[in-house]
Formats: C-alpha cells, sequence, structure tokens
C-alpha cells in the first residue's frame, strides 16, 4: 500500500467496483496523483472534525473510461483526482457530515460539498466555489 497521509493509501482513491468488474484502466496520472495527495490531506483534516472517525472512501479518481461507465458528470473533478465521495458511518448519516462540515468549507479549501442520493458525501477541491448541494432524484438543488 502507498500512504498519501496516515489514514489515507493511494489505493483507496482508486478503487472502482465498476472498473474491476469491467477490466478498465483506473491508473492516474502524474497530475491526478498530485491532486489525490491534496485531497488525501484535506480528509484528514476531515477524519479530525468527524471526531477521528473512520471514513469510508466510495469512489476517488476516476480514469475517462470509468466515469463514462459509472454515468459520472463530463466534467467530474473526480477526472482530475480531485474528488472523492465517502461516508463516515460511526460519526453520522451523510447529511449530518454534510451540515458538519458545512462551516469549514472555506477553511479546507472544499469547491463543492455534495450530499448525494442520501447515501454518501461528495467533496470536491477542484476550484474553490463553496457550492454546497443536494441531488437526489428530485434533482439538484443548493443547500442540504
Amino acid at each position: 500500500m502507498t500512504q498519501l497521509t496516515r489514514h489515507f493509501a493511494l489505493e483507496e482513491f482508486l478503487v472502482s467496483e465498476s472498473a474491476r468488474r469491467l477490466g478498465l484502466d483506473n491508473s492516474p496520472s502524474p497530475a491526478a496523483l498530485a491532486n489525490l495527495q491534496r485531497v488525501a490531506e484535506c480528509m484528514e483534516h476531515v477524519r479530525h472534525l468527524l471526531d477521528n472517525k473512520p471514513i469510508h472512501i466510495t469512489s476517488g479518481y476516476r480514469s475517462p473510461t470509468v466515469n463514462q461507465a459509472v454515468g459520472g458528470a463530463q466534467g467530474s473533478a473526480h477526472l482530475s483526482g480531485a474528488a472523492v465521495d465517502f461516508h463516515a458511518p460511526g460519526f453520522g448519516t451523510p447529511l449530518e457530515i454534510c451540515r458538519w462540515l458545512e462551516p469549514h468549507i472555506g477553511a479546507l479549501g472544499i469547491d463543492q460539498l455534495i450530499h448525494e442520493f442520501g447515501s454518501w458525501v461528495h467533496l470536491g477541491l477542484a476550484v474553490p466555489r463553496g457550492q454546497t448541494l443536494t441531488i437526489d432524484r428530485n434533482g439538484t438543488r443548493a443547500g442540504f
């Protein structure tokens, strides 16, 4: 395992069930690796804010073919390694996590903090817009 930070290994950000199942390459470029390092460092701060509860990453970097296979957005920050989807059941629900992290968006340099489908948190670091969104079967809307 390649440790990016104390609690996060590179492999956690590269895991893709779809890539494995479909035999797709999900290897990041050097630029994406640099972004994944930034994301891992941010996630260390997130973990601290979540009372040091373990964080389970469900999606990090996605190669273009993997992103297409999972139906990801064309301009997704996952493509550049600048985003992560996660949950932390020991802390609370994804909505509780989003609400807890919202006051820290600026300090953490978060571009987007999204509560997605009630199942996970999307955190993106691309361009710091400080957006908070909810995405569910009713569409996308500002806030949680």
